[in-house]
């Protein structure tokens, strides 16, 4: 080793640069400077263009006082302004705080106030929302609104010395020479978790871990240069799954979409070509429903990565004879995202659907930036074997796990216990080395000593064919401490089941033990994310023990 150590061997500007994926962008505008780099309904901008408006954005931000290390927070839909902020703003150094839509006021105003937001660039669809969440600010950051469509109430008025997001732009210099950050382990983002209880977390992001998720996403996904790639995902969860930075890399085109209606979305898939698409299992399920019922077939394969709950093997049928490609990811806030591929194997293809659905169930195996993959065994240090049997909390680590908890040593530190990320899900890990979720740690119910998944019981009740939205929670029992109730939505009001038949239904697909003992038909309460709130079944099922 010591015949290594040398001084001309150290870094140097020649050698070492610090990772940013601001540096995607630069480098497609000189390689594609013509090419269609971003779809929107006001504009159509190509990478020339792209970087041009990202530097002028720089460039007003330094204007308007914000330097290195500042939080600009961006309340945006999937347009191209909300785009062109995850470059501006890192540009700086500056940290981009890109907040969720469908808060209430409350929360929008705590995360501005924790983040300490110094500029606000919102849309003016949702001026109601941030004027209410002004109002509970003693000091409140710069506003920039963007002007896109009609406010939810038309009398209300932007609030004083707000400024125009395009007038803004003209002010910055279009050529604006940036620096990359001098540490690659700088922040560049700060995202909050969408948690079901107390105030949520801000998980920091920082440049190396953007540049090699945005890489990691697009080798997984097989992005090139003929990559279109349509915004069904909200660019504010996780920022868009580092995809805002990861078609740029391939140098492919965004096409933004601001609301998911099947009707839209068909539009843009044909009228754009559309390859590449992500989303919530809700808005997969949605489309695969809608489109199958509208006979809509694809003109060319479609790949849609679906984060969250394992597809039903329903849907996966449905989505092959539509002409998409489902791909399922595991990841969370946490860990930029996506950190884990249900790989498909060759010889998975020529399986039957409801055995393909099995395997895909699987997260499967660590993303190319994640370093390794464990599940917890009985006690501290020790893992468990893969055996697709012994249960464990699910563990991470590598090079797209967050910084930590902005202003929360202690979370942080929990979450970071004896060097692996805790994920909070119980899996088991298969001989094959393909990870396979059986539940959060709190969800699984345990009757009578047994351990029932909730997903397990989930999985099955998606493959009849009425059910469009299932979720199960542990419900009180004398005899057996808890048992499986299921919150079941179904498909069209013509639907006629009854608890009975969805009871049936799962003890004919599963061990009797494990079938719900009660059915409830309603809407599935969920987050601003589209993730189901549990904790509010819960809640009610226990309201309804104590009364009875």
């Amino acid at each position: 080793m010591a015949h290594f150590e040398s001084t001309a061997l150290s870094r140097n500007p020649a050698n070492y640069s610090a990772l940013t994926p601001v540096s995607f962008l630069k480098r497609a505008a000189h390689v594609f400077p013509q090419r269609t780099a971003v779809i929107d309904d006001d504009m159509t901008l190509n990478y020339g263009e792209f970087y041009a408006r990202s530097r002028a954005l720089a460039s007003a931000l330094q204007q308007a006082g914000v330097q290195q290390g500042d939080t600009v927070s961006a309340l945006c839909f999937n347009t191209h302004e909300l785009l062109e902020c995850h470059y501006g703003v890192p540009m700086l150094g500056a940290v981009l705080n890109a907040i969720n839509t469908r808060l209430d006021a409350g929360t929008l105003a705590f995360i501005l106030s924790h983040g300490r937001a110094k500029v606000l660039i919102y849309d003016t669809r949702l001026q109601a929302l941030v004027s209410e969440a002004m109002a509970k600010l003693e000091v409140g950051p710069t506003l920039i609104a963007v002007e896109r469509g009609t406010a939810e109430d038309p009398s209300l008025e932007a609030n004083p010395g707000t400024l125009e997001y395009e007038a803004f732009l003209r002010q910055g210099d279009r050529s604006y020479v940036w620096e990359k950050v001098a540490d690659e382990w700088h922040p560049i983002a700060l995202n909050y978790t969408s948690g079901t209880t107390g105030n949520p977390k801000g998980a920091v992001y920082h440049h190396r871990g953007a540049y090699l998720a945005a890489m990691s996403n697009a080798m997984a996904m097989a992005m090139t240069p003929r990559t279109v790639y349509l915004w069904t995902l909200p660019m504010f969860h996780c920022n868009g799954w580092s995809y805002t930075w990861g078609v740029t890399a391939a140098g492919g085109t965004h096409v933004c979409l601001s609301k998911v209606q099947s009707e839209a979305v068909l539009d843009r898939i044909r009228r754009h070509g559309v390859t590449h698409m992500c989303g919530a299992p809700i808005v997969l399920n949605m489309l695969m429903n809608d489109f199958h019922q509208q006979s809509a077939r694809m003109d060319q394969p479609v790949q849609f990565a679906v984060g969250g709950a394992a597809p039903p093997s329903a849907i996966i049928q449905r989505g092959r004879e539509l002409g998409f490609e489902i791909v399922h990811l595991y990841g969370l806030t946490e860990t930029f995202g996506p950190s884990m591929l249900c790989v498909m194997q060759e010889d998975w293809r020529e399986l039957p659907v409801d055995d393909l659905a099995r395997k895909m169930a699987r997260q499967g195996v660590g993303l190319y930036a994640i370093d390794d993959v464990a599940i917890a065994g009985a006690g501290p240090g020790e893992f468990a074997p893969a055996d697709g049997l012994s249960m464990g909390e699910l563990l991470l680590r590598g090079n797209t796990v967050m910084a930590g908890y902005l202003g929360n040593p202690d979370a942080t530190a929990e979450a970071f216990q004896d060097g692996w990320f805790h994920t909070g899900d119980l899996a088991v890990m298969h001989p094959d080395g393909y990870v396979e979720l059986k539940d959060r740690a709190k969800d699984i119910i345990i009757s009578g000593g047994e351990n029932i998944s909730s997903q397990e019981v989930e999985e099955v009740l998606y493959r009849h064919p009425h059910v469009l939205e299932a979720a199960v929670v542990a419900m009180p029992d004398v005899k057996w401490g808890e048992t499986p109730c299921a919150f079941v939505t179904l498909k069209g009001e013509d639907a006629v089941v009854t608890e009975a038949d969805i009871i049936a239904w799962c003890k004919a697909h599963m061990a009797s033990f494990k079938a719900p003992r009660k059915v409830v038909f309603s809407e599935l309460p969920k987050t601003s994310t589209g993730k189901v709130r549990k904790n509010i079944l819960r809640d009610w099922l226990q309201e309804r023990a104590e009364q009875n």
